[in-house]
């Protein structure tokens, strides 16, 4: 019982140290890229900008007021350490993005700070997503939203929220080309979370039909040394019972699979899919 408790307070600091991290990124890309050049990539943080420029509210004070409302709402609908884990991810968030403020900027250039910011605070989101944390904001709204809702899509929820908000601030301070860099950050930033969060090894899924499945299916596991699953389905114009091959592989081996497949069987019907991930034996090794 006292090693399972000593693990779990391990691990809930670990957890609370990532979050504290992950928020200090993300506030990187704020303070010293994005805000100086008023650009956004929308949520709370796009509300908070507004508020810097027009009122000249500093913009972590801005997200900690905001978010209160939305932790009290949220308070009886989320886990108690999901709860914990973002309401130290907020007062983090909000705590370095006005330390890191007093800071001079380190670009004036809106092209730069939009490219450097979306990837450092896709960066900082990153890291909050492999600890199931956050910083408030569009997440505690979506998730909100979603308890009231069950058929809402989050991700839907989170795009709409996020368009709303660089749209006022395009509005608010009077710039087009604000919501134009401020797209490109928020592209860039989904697209490191992607990268850092599901990994870059892209893979595909090949199927093939053919009159000559275990040739084929030896020959790739022979020379492409990949694995071949048979799976049993039913050709509806013929009416005849097919045994189809099926084979993850990667980018490279996917031309030296259809070469094998072709030459055995020139007849060979091949489908080639992307498949998001793949883990396990000769991919990636499940964590």
């Amino acid at each position: 019982m006292q090693v399972d408790e000593k693990f779990n307070i391990k691990k809930i600091l670990k957890e609370i140290l990532g979050t504290i991290l992950g928020a200090f990124v993300m506030a990187i890309g704020v303070s010293l890229f994005l805000l100086p050049n008023q650009l956004s990539t929308g949520g709370i943080s796009g509300i908070a900008t507004i508020l810097y420029y027009l009122f000249q509210i500093p913009m972590g004070t801005s997200i900690l007021i905001i978010n209160i409302p939305l932790f009290l709402l949220s308070v009886f609908k989320i886990g108690k350490r999901f709860f914990i884990k973002s309401l130290v991810g907020t007062i983090s968030l909000s705590f370095f993005i006005d330390l890191l403020d007093k800071f001079e900027p380190l670009t004036q250039d809106k092209f730069l700070a939009c490219v450097y910011g979306g990837i450092i605070i896709g960066l900082g989101t990153a890291i909050l997503f492999k600890l199931s944390s956050s910083t408030g904001g569009s997440d505690l709204i979506s998730f909100i939203a979603k308890k009231y809702r069950p058929s809402m899509e989050l991700g839907n929820t989170v795009i709409m929220i996020d368009t709303v908000i660089v749209i006022l601030n395009m509005i608010c301070l009077k710039q087009i080309e604000i919501g134009l860099y401020s797209a490109i950050a928020i592209y860039l930033m989904g697209k490191i979370i992607d990268i850092l969060f599901e990994g870059v090894q892209f893979t595909k899924l090949l199927f093939i039909v053919s009159d000559k499945n275990v040739e084929i299916s030896k020959s790739i596991e022979q020379k492409i040394r990949r694995g071949v699953t048979g799976i049993y389905g039913k050709g509806m114009f013929t009416n005849q019972d097919r045994l189809i091959l099926m084979c993850a592989a990667t980018r490279r081996d996917i031309s030296k699979i259809k070469e094998i497949a072709k030459k055995i069987d020139p007849n060979s019907f091949i489908v080639i899919t992307n498949s998001r991930e793949v883990v396990g034996l000769g991919f990636k090794e499940q964590i």
